[in-house]
């Protein structure tokens, strides 16, 4: 525990020294005005007007894009994929829910890795289950404390008739510059290190992600067709990246991603490319840092991350006080990106408002968003509003 508390003071250090080095820009006045690329238009010059066009032409290159100037790879192939139960901790939750440590064992090349995901079913009632399953990235926290703060509501989940699920981040790739290739890049997709849009932590933990939906897709107490991929912060900006790469993902969560997750780049408000790369070098590809200070340049801006996600459904969700984060921009990047539903598969989304007028969370088909008051965090008044947004999507169970 120690040298990760030591690791954490020293990224804090390094993250203020760059922060006086590099202020933030948190003046309205000061952000330029937004060009932003156009979803609808191919890199032919030419208009995308159905959904085979989509599908078939723009929705591949703005995925290529994305995985060449930002995130990079994500390795969709390996060898084989088994599924073992494990007894290594008590179940906190007896008398509500079932308990299962599940180690997911992946083979390629000859080699292994394992990664550790908790689940968590309802006793009550019949499956199989929908599921919300939680990118973990506090993975130090114990779980009762989890539940209490609000950051993973285990007991309103389940008593609201969901079963969830969570995997540590370490558990696939650490989240640490020192360390973040001793998990699956080591040891399974090795090469990805020796490319400039090679898979880095971000990368990874979206493949994690992925490799939960392989487990819930044969357990017969989950409903893999109604699973919700939840992420905050770091965690968000992976969530975002799983669920444009993987159509799987029923709902997609995006909670206080910010700067390279469900913010707009080009606003240069708050955390900006520049101060991601440098203070968390390890989370995108090599390619993303030819864009610190230069977001304009940037083929792709993060609203057509949501449109890679329709026509399945997508929430945002922001923090009044979390300005690093840039809720305004999170509100537009939804807003702009969401556009797809109506343009190419003729469903209805509005968010009529402005974003200074935005007050209640947006509960509707397809997109949704709130704000609330407070800082920089996952609370039970975000899932309460996820689990509104879900219930709108799915009926309620």
């Amino acid at each position: 525990m120690k040298p990760k508390i030591s690791f954490l003071l020293l990224l804090l250090s390094l993250t203020m020294n760059l922060m006086a080095q590099i202020p933030a820009n948190y003046d309205e006045s000061k952000v330029p005005d937004l060009v932003l690329p156009d979803p609808f238009v191919s890199l032919k010059g030419n208009p995308i007007l159905t959904v085979e066009d989509w599908e078939n032409i723009r929705r591949p290159e703005i995925l290529r894009l994305f995985e060449q100037n930002i995130y990079g790879q994500v390795p969709k192939d390996f060898d084989t994929i088994s599924f073992s139960e494990v007894k290594e901790k008590d179940n906190a939750f007896p008398d509500i829910a079932i308990f299962k440590e599940i180690d997911i064992l992946v083979m390629r090349n000859g080699k292994s890795h394992k990664m550790r995901l908790n689940v968590y079913i309802p006793k009550k009632g019949k499956g199989p289950y929908p599921v919300f399953m939680l990118i973990n990235h506090r993975y130090q926290e114990p779980l009762s404390e989890l539940g209490e703060t609000g950051f993973w509501p285990i007991v309103d989940l389940i008593e609201k008739g969901y079963a969830t699920a969570s995997f540590d981040v370490d558990t696939v790739a650490p989240d640490d510059p020192e360390t973040f290739t001793e998990g699956i890049l080591k040891t399974l997709y090795p090469e990805q290190l020796s490319k400039k849009d090679g898979m880095r932590g971000l990368g990874a933990w979206a493949w994690g992600a992925m490799r939960a939906m392989d487990y819930f897709e044969n357990e017969p107490l989950i409903d893999a067709s109604r699973a919700i991929l939840v992420g905050h912060s770091r965690g968000g900006k992976a969530a975002l990246w799983a669920g444009a790469n993987d159509t799987r993902w029923a709902v997609t969560v995006s909670n206080e991603s910010g700067c390279g997750g469900a913010t707009l780049s080009r606003r240069k408000f708050g955390e900006t490319v520049h101060l991601i790369n440098n203070g968390f070098p390890f989370w995108f590809s090599e390619n993303f840092k030819a864009f610190n200070g230069k977001e304009e340049m940037l083929p792709i801006d993060q609203h057509m991350l949501v449109s890679l996600i329709a026509p399945r459904a997508v929430y945002f969700s922001s923090a009044r006080e979390d300005r690093w984060a840039d809720p305004k921009g999170e509100y537009l990047s939804i807003k702009l990106g969401s556009r797809i539903y109506p343009l190419i598969y003729g469903k209805e989304v509005n968010f009529p408002l402005d974003f200074e007028e935005q007050k209640e969370p947006i509960i509707q088909p397809y997109a949704g968003y709130h704000i609330r008051e407070g800082r920089h965090n996952l609370t039970l008044e975000d899932w309460s509003s996820f689990m509104d947004f879900v219930e709108m999507n799915f009926g309620k169970k």
